[in-house]
């Protein structure tokens, strides 16, 4: 598996894991069997409700519109669950793997639309085959549609450890400080604390300014201490003292 770099609209490095080609198809596989099982319980309906015996004394145009309501699930299949499982469908909620947005947004019906119209081309018509090499030979993993709608897939499988998450090792006696750090959301915090420790290793002081700055502009929290590393230290023991008693 390549690791996959994407750089968040507050320019913090995020890395993953890209999906490997494995993960993929057996999601794929997956949705698949899920499709061929509609599609015989469709055709036990069609059977023993004699609607199929119906059917062959319409008109073309009213079978033609019963197929197109029968085929829609199937059509829409990826674009319907992926845009409901934000890049998800059940396949790859089974194998842990999500279509993201390389450039940190939370992908949209847009992005997940135009990787869609590109199955045509990365696997309808060529069988997978336009798909398998594109995502071979790309850096990111990504099949045509993921070029152009700017997506990649990433596994959700890794090695969490405390470091990772926005969770702080708090005692239970600790006394907050800053109680308007619940101005805060989740998402601020994990790039507060992914920006800080990257910063911290690197002796990085003017990074930790910045973001000793934000935070107070964020907040409206005042930094008591006059030691930066010490006040962004903590805001992230105080976050999760707050959220963790709310």
């Amino acid at each position: 598996m390549s690791e996959l770099s994407i750089n968040t609209t507050q320019n913090v490095n995020i890395n993953f894991t890209a999906a490997s080609i494995g993960q993929r198809i057996l999601a794929f596989g997956t949705d698949l069997l899920i499709m061929i099982a509609y599609m015989i319980v469709i055709g036990m309906f069609l059977n023993y409700s004699g609607l199929g015996d119906a059917m062959g004394n319409m008109d073309r145009w009213s079978v033609a519109a019963i197929m197109i309501i029968i085929f829609s699930p199937i059509t829409f299949y990826s674009l319907f669950f992926e845009s409901v499982f934000e890049g998800q469908s059940l396949g790859k909620r089974l194998l842990k793997i999500k279509v993201v947005k390389i450039d940190g947004y939370q992908a949209s019906f847009g992005d997940y639309f135009i990787r869609w119209l590109f199955r045509l081309v990365d696997i309808v018509m060529s069988f997978g085959v336009v798909g398998f090499i594109s995502i071979v030979v790309n850096q990111k993993s990504q099949r045509l549609g993921d070029i152009t709608a700017g997506t990649a897939i990433i596994s959700l499988k890794s090695d969490v450890t405390i470091d990772s998450t926005i969770l702080e090792n708090i005692n239970d006696n600790y006394v907050p400080i800053y109680p308007l750090v619940i101005k805060l959301s989740d998402n601020d915090v994990r790039i507060i604390k992914d920006n800080f420790q990257r910063a911290n290793k690197h002796h990085d002081h003017e990074i930790i300014r910045k973001l000793r700055t934000k935070i107070e502009a964020v907040t409206g929290i005042k930094n008591q201490s006059g030691n930066d590393v010490d006040f962004i230290k903590t805001i992230l023991k105080d976050y999760n003292f707050y959220t963790q008693n709310m």
